[in-house]
């Protein structure tokens, strides 16, 4: 019997953190390490007579996306109010948008490539952020009691609703990776701040109902919510039991989700239009001046990374898929010029360490001054590349200057030939058997190149050491 297919659609809530205020008064929008409360206003509170006015920087970034994503947009913008009574929204309803009667969303009907695969966007909404809810004594469920920080509401933010056209947690991962570089390509998100870009994820296997997994927040997070609810359902749909529609939240201690509540319907929140906030005309000259300033996208920028530095498909793309890795690649090879070296580097060492070590790119210190002197220092033959992965982590986390830390530790290679054969033949003659075994299965010399590297503190230069080792062993 085959497993039942899943259906799964993402709401992605995306930060404009490039906006000055929030997204309907003129408090400041830099609200992340300021004290709990504090950056606030009456429209952010939802006071009496407070009356919101329309932050058109954020309409302009809106549309950016709109376009970038190939999206419908229409001739007016106009808000809507979605109820609800929780707390994170002092007035009970949120600022948002409805694609009904009467109104639209600020975009629809748009698309995101993978590969081959199509991802259609349903609509982008423009809404204002809840408040922050924090759990100090455990989570959700545990807590023993709970605090509102409202420094967070207001703050301007695009709900980015797909259909469900994906299937599986690997291609939602590659679908937000993407859309984290288009946003970041864009400049209407910095999606390394904490919270800047979370997920609701809608997951329905066949047989039972859709269940939607909330404020989830990170690419991985909602991989791993992904896997789980989909062998939950799937588990629960073959034992014979229904699956209800729902709202659970996603416990990224425990990498479980858990039951919230009954899934609302539109209907629950009772939109109408906003009277605070009349439509506002999209002109076309707004358009056009939009799409003459639209900077380059990610598939443009791979294609032409390809074209200009000749590195391969899959280089370009990890690159472009972050954009401040893209950016730390184009800088550095200004003063570089073995592209591809300098992309292997990037990629298996740098990347994979700061990934490794769970860091943000944006916290590492090393510039691309740092990284063309350590690829000069390794081409030149003053370091072997054991050495260059060995100091790349002092790099990133100390910001000192390769040339420096390979005086200071003394790494510099080792050529000297006689001090080389000296090992060699001091290794022979405590294994006499190594002759023998190496006339059998030539791969046993790379033994004996283990132990001159040991020797030499990993700093002999590979080419020599093979060289001599050859010769001496007459293959």
């Amino acid at each position: 019997m085959s497993e039942p297919k899943a259906r799964i659609g993402l709401e992605v809530h995306v930060h404009l953190t490039s906006l000055k205020t929030k997204l309907f008064c003129p408090c400041p929008a830099d609200y992340v390490n300021l004290d709990p409360n504090t950056d606030l206003c009456p429209v952010c509170l939802g006071l009496p007579g407070a009356i919101p006015v329309l932050n058109e920087e954020a309409l302009n970034k809106a549309l950016m996306v709109a376009i970038a994503l190939e999206c419908e947009y229409p001739k007016y913008l106009t808000f809507t109010r979605k109820h609800y009574f929780y707390p994170d929204m002092a007035k009970n309803y949120q600022i948002s948008q409805y694609d009904g009667p009467g109104s639209m969303a600020i975009a629809r009907n748009g698309k995101i490539a993978l590969g081959e695969k199509i991802i259609r966007i349903r609509r982008i909404n423009i809404e204002e952020d809840p408040a922050k809810t924090i759990y100090p004594t455990g989570s959700m469920l545990t807590s023993t009691y709970t605090l509102l920080d409202y420094n967070r509401s207001g703050m301007g933010m695009l709900e980015i609703v797909t259909e469900p056209d994906l299937e599986n947690s690997k291609e939602a991962k590659l679908f937000l990776d993407k859309l984290k570089s288009i946003l970041e390509h864009l400049g209407v998100c910095d999606c390394e701040i904490e919270g800047s870009m979370r997920a609701d994820v809608n997951i329905s296997v066949e047989g039972g109902e859709r269940v939607e997994v909330k404020n989830v927040g990170s690419p991985k997070d909602v991989k791993e919510a992904i896997e789980y609810e989909v062998a939950r359902q799937r588990a629960a749909i073959l034992q014979g039991q229904k699956v209800p529609r729902e709202t659970r939240h996603w416990d990224s201690a425990r990498k479980v989700t858990v039951s919230s509540r009954a899934k609302e319907t539109d209907e629950d929140y009772r939109y109408f239009p906003d009277p605070d906030l009349p439509p506002y005309e999209i002109s076309s000259d707004l358009i056009r001046k939009i799409r003459e300033n639209l900077p380059e996208l990610p598939d443009a920028r791979i294609e032409r990374m390809i074209k200009q530095y000749g590195i391969s498909r899959y280089n370009a793309t990890v690159l472009v898929m972050d954009k401040a890795l893209a950016d730390l690649f184009e800088a550095t090879a200004k003063n570089y010029n073995n592209y591809e070296k300098l992309s292997n580097l990037i990629i298996n060492d740098y990347l994979r360490w700061i990934n490794d070590k769970n860091m943000k790119i944006t916290d590492s210190k090393a510039t691309p001054q740092h990284l063309s002197q350590l690829l000069e220092l390794m081409d030149k033959g003053t370091i072997t590349i054991k050495i260059v992965k060995e100091i790349l982590p002092i790099i990133i986390t100390e910001g000192k200057m390769p040339s420096d830390i390979v005086t200071a530790m003394g790494l510099t290679t080792v050529s000297d030939e006689k001090l080389i054969e000296g090992i060699v033949d001091e290794a022979l003659r405590n294994e006499p058997e190594l002759l023998q075994k190496v006339k059998k299965d030539p791969k046993v010399a790379n033994y004996l190149v283990g132990i001159v590297m040991k020797k030499t503190g990993k700093r002999a230069d590979p080419k020599l050491v093979n060289d001599i080792i050859k010769r001496k062993l007459g293959i």
